[in-house]
């Protein structure tokens, strides 16, 4: 940077700094004004979490908010990702570069991390907030650290305008490498070894060896503007021992500016000697990108009282042979007007069975109360239950019962949703529909095809951070009986350079690392082509077959059976599959490589839109071992989550890593444009893909097509039922 823009901007940050320090150097201790908890979302450091400048805050972001931060300085770039997995639990993701590395044959030294940090107390009147965080707790331990903080907010202390964030705190390891005050647990600490595989949780080295007070004061002028000053325990010593940048003071300032209620950006002084950026993006989940958008539903008719009208609760109807078929004709269209597909009608003179599939709500909730008010407004007076079956790709998922009395006499009245449930069943749905079911005119035969434009991201090249293939994709899927699936994808690359990165180095069987090659081998490819038969064994089991090619990398036969009764939060599923290696040209061709595979999984619902998932067999590589699975979901279908799998495959085997982990988003489309939409779009971004622990990539997977319908979402989401 030029010596001139690099004088104006420290004289332009120190004066701003001078502003803020001086009025408080002088004011009275006392402050006759009550603190403030302050609820927004918290600034993001250079680490991406919150914090001050190079050191964290003890504020948690907001329940399930997602933050982006970019930062750069003397040499290193920092990228993380942030989620605020619970109230008090956050994690994060973080990939750095650091220039000019010079050592240990790295010229630009690349690394992944995690950080965990828990809220130990919430901020009260007089009691600051208190966190603990693990920093790089789990990678090659370039920045691992560990820390105390404690932070507390005060709204216009000493009369200055805004409000001020006091926060300070003990750091171990590269916290706690300047300015230490002894040791507390042990004077033992492994150091960072660059090249080192990593990945192993770093227990030997956790608030081991010197202790270091580090701390700061956030100003948050008003809305837009804010200012910070920082005391630093980080000495630096990999980067200043390898001159990256030279440190030369232990304290930090900068000033921020609130672009948007979502962009943060930043400008800092930082250690002496260098000039740093930094920008933060945060937004929510809960908190859709465009208003969500759809018609109101019709009003429920009311049918005239029995002693009112008894002419109009007469079953003759009942006994005619056609009344099936011309009450389907009726409730059909109004239901497809709807964004619901009926897949089929049983009507009796007092009870009522629709099974119908959704077109566009990812919400089932709002499917019922639909469902429920097109029955009561078409059926015949006499019809008084309505046993509304939730179907999903053929599979009757659950059956929820309801009284037509409670849809006419509720509708309107306070707390409707959640008497409604209280006078409500859900159940088990029968694998087959009632005695005498007209099937839905639209049901099947169903095709449907979509083309449009794919990306094929690849990660953590050593060379390049991100690389990307681009394309055009068409697909196409025919359903021509219930639980039958014909399916297909071509996909043809304009433009990339996944097949520029690195070859693979794997000592095990190459079912994952070889993407290069199959990038190499051809622009248009088969991505997979398959047929699937899934069903009801049972009314509380599930079954699949799919057979064919199944994922970019393998064809084969996949079977599997599910065990979830509707009102369980457990599923017990066992898999079994038999796959072979795809030719890299990815047509029809396949290599000599093929292997057995199987899994038992455990699923448990915790509620709250918490999963979890344990699958325990083989892999792909022959590997044996176990794959753990948490996964948040929002009402709006946002989903989150991250994994790690443990096998028989050692740490050396396995490379760079020591074993697969990764993270998981899926984001509805329908939170972009606002319309109802069951279309999603997602990635799993692993820190590096490897051949240890790679599962079979499958089309629809039971627990994923069911979870949606049964008790515990259905509970969660009913309070939409009567949209």
């Amino acid at each position: 940077m030029p010596q001139r823009i690099r004088s104006l901007v420290l004289a332009s940050i120190g004066s701003l700094t001078i502003g803020l320090i001086a009025p408080m150097a002088h004011a009275q201790n006392a402050n006759t004004q009550k603190p403030k908890v302050v609820t927004s979302s918290p600034s993001l450091n250079f680490y991406g979490v919150p914090g001050l400048i190079d050191t964290p805050s003890a504020e948690p972001l907001p329940d399930g908010q997602l933050a982006l931060g970019v930062s750069h300085f003397g040499g290193q770039t920092r990228t993380t990702l942030t989620f605020q997995l619970a109230p008090r639990i956050s994690a994060s993701f973080r990939y750095i570069g650091i220039r000019d590395w010079n050592s240990d044959g790295f010229e630009t030294y690349r690394d992944r991390s995690f950080d965990v940090r828990y809220l130990l107390f919430r901020e009260g009147r007089y009691r600051p907030a208190v966190s603990v965080g693990l920093q790089d707790f789990a990678g090659t331990g370039i920045y691992a650290s560990e820390y105390l903080v404690a932070t507390k907010n005060f709204t216009r202390p000493f009369r200055l305008p805004g409000e001020v964030k006091v926060t300070a705190g003990l750091g171990w390891g590269r916290l706690g490498s300047s300015g230490s005050i002894g040791t507390l647990i042990g004077d033992t600490r492994p150091t960072f070894t660059p090249g080192d595989t990593g990945g192993d949780l770093a227990t030997d080295q956790w608030f081991r060896g010197p202790v270091s007070p580090f701390g700061g004061i956030e100003w948050q002028y008003n809305d837009r503007l804010g200012f910070k000053l920082e005391y630093s325990s980080d000495a630096y010593e990999p980067e200043t021992s390898r001159g990256v940048f030279d440190r030369d003071s232990r304290v930090n300032l900068g000033v921020e500016y609130q672009w948007t209620n979502a962009l943060r950006v930043g400008a800092y002084y930082l250690y002496g000697s260098e000039i740093g950026i930094n920008a933060q993006l945060q937004f929510n989940p809960k908190r859709p990108a465009t208003p969500f958008t759809v018609a109101g539903p019709r009003p429920i008719i009311v049918r005239p009282t029995r002693s009112a009208s008894p002419e109009a609760y007469d079953t003759a109807w009942a006994g005619s042979t056609s009344s099936s078929v011309f009450i389907r004709d009726v409730v059909e269209p109004e239901l497809t007007e709807d964004g619901i597909r009926l897949e089929s009608l049983t009507v009796t003179a007092n009870r009522a069975e629709a099974r119908v599939s959704s077109i566009q709500f990812d919400n089932l909730a709002i499917v019922v109360g639909r469902t429920g008010r097109a029955l009561a407004r078409q059926l015949p007076p006499s019809v008084e239950i309505f046993d509304i079956v939730l179907v999903n790709e053929g599979l009757p998922i659950s059956k929820v019962t309801v009284n037509r009395r409670d849809l006419e006499t509720l509708e309107f009245r306070p707390d409707a949703a959640n008497t409604l449930l209280a006078k409500s069943e859900i159940s088990d749905a029968d694998p087959r529909p009632t005695a005498g079911a007209v099937d839905g005119t639209l049901a099947y035969p169903r095709f449907s095809y979509s083309v449009g434009p794919f990306i094929r991201p690849s990660y953590f090249d050593p060379d390049r951070p991100i690389r990307l293939d681009g394309g055009i994709s068409a697909g196409a899927q025919y359903r021509f009986a219930p639980g039958w699936t014909l399916s297909g994808e071509i996909r043809h690359r304009l433009a990339g350079d996944v097949e520029d990165g690195r070859l693979s180095n794997s000592v095990l069987p190459r079912v994952r690392t070889d993407a290069v090659l199959y990038a190499q081998a051809a622009d248009t490819t088969m991505e997979n082509l398959f047929i699937s038969k899934q069903w009801k064994p049972g009314k509380n089991t599930y079954a699949r077959v799919t057979a064919g090619y199944l994922e970019q990398f393998f064809g084969g036969v996949s079977a599997e059976v599910l065990w979830k009764p509707a009102t369980s939060r457990l599923g017990i599923g066992i898999e079994a599959n038999y796959a072979k290696q795809r030719d890299f040209d990815q047509r029809f061709g396949f290599q000599d490589y093929d292997v057995a595979t199987g899994h038992v999984s455990a699923y448990y619902d915790f509620g709250g839109g918490y999963y979890g998932q344990m699958d325990v067999g083989r892999y792909l590589a022959g590997d044996v071992g176990a794959t753990f699975t948490l996964e948040r979901q929002f009402a709006n279908g946002w989903r989150l989550g991250g994994f790690f799998t443990l096998t028989d495959v050692s740490s050396e085997e396995f490379g760079e890593g020591s074993f697969d982990k990764g993270i998981t988003i899926t984001i509805p489309t329908s939170w972009f444009t606002g319309k109802p939409s069951r279309q999603t779009v997602g990635t799993t971004i692993r820190p590096i893909q490897r051949d240890g622990g790679a599962r079979l990539g499958v089309p629809g997977r039971l627990y994923g097509q069911i979870r949606d319908g049964h008790a515990t979402d259905l509970n969660a989401d009913w309070g939409r039922v009567w949209e």
